[in-house]
């Protein structure tokens, strides 16, 4: 565990939830409790799903490395990064733990690498709609379950569900490293071996920790997830 107190990600960590607590997010602890165990389910699934896409994809594209790893799975304990997994409960963002791949196993590199890069979030798109068309039938077929105490968790998790994986889609699409966003800009234009490229990769932390204490990416974010979710559960509703 020690390596994860030394983490950088630890130090975004600690900056976001000091804002939450001065945002008042923790100022009702019962309810911010519930909300975590509402979206626990949501989190283990989007993590786990999002980077066994990366993986998936990889291998299928002839890279053996995240098979040899163990990531060809959609079992949580391969792909759950312990930072990023307090993140998204803490402070509404998160990763999992990233895939390893090698571009030398791809027969087309610069193609193969934009698919791996957006697997993840063409996953947590998926699973968005699956979860929103699982709540349609439960709300149709279940009514009376529904209205139960039960099936109002029910409902509330499957909510959450649906919008935990539309924050991990727009979030990952920043087009800031590590970010998949980046991955997907760095092969569309063919930014690899570029000045540009490196700058931006190696200061990637801190562009990322200044647009998230200034607020900007909840400015991106919020928006982007919002119209979204509408539209996915419009399809449904």
């Amino acid at each position: 565990m020690k390596r994860f107190f030394n983490s950088p990600a630890l130090i975004l960590l600690i900056i976001m939830g000091a804002m939450g607590v001065v945002n008042g997010r923790f100022d009702d602890p019962v309810k911010w409790a519930m909300g975590i165990a509402l979206m626990l389910p949501g989190i283990v699934i989007g993590l786990s799903f999002h980077e066994f896409g990366h993986a998936y994809v990889a291998y299928k594209m002839g890279d053996p490395t995240p098979q040899l790893q163990g990531r060809v799975t959609v079992s949580p304990l391969a792909h759950i990064d312990p930072i990023g997994f307090i993140a998204l409960m803490f402070v509404g963002f998160g990763w999992g733990r990233p895939v390893q791949i090698n571009p030398n196993n791809f027969k087309k590199p610069r193609r193969d690498e934009l698919l791996v890069a957006i697997a993840g979030i063409t996953i947590n798109f998926i699973l968005a709609i699956v979860f929103a068309g699982i709540l349609k039938l439960i709300v149709v077929f279940g009514y009376s379950f529904v209205n139960t105490y039960m099936g109002s968790v029910v409902v509330d998790i499957i909510s959450y569900t649906i919008m935990i994986n539309i924050v991990l889609l727009v979030f990952n699409l920043l087009p800031i490293p590590p970010l998949d966003g980046f991955g997907i800009i760095t092969q569309i234009f063919n930014l690899k071996g570029t000045a540009f490229y490196y700058k931006v990769y190696d200061k990637g932390f801190i562009i990322l920790m200044l647009l998230l204490i200034l607020n900007i990416v909840d400015i991106v974010l919020n928006p982007a997830v919002s119209f979204i979710y509408s539209f996915i559960v419009g399809i449904f509703f």
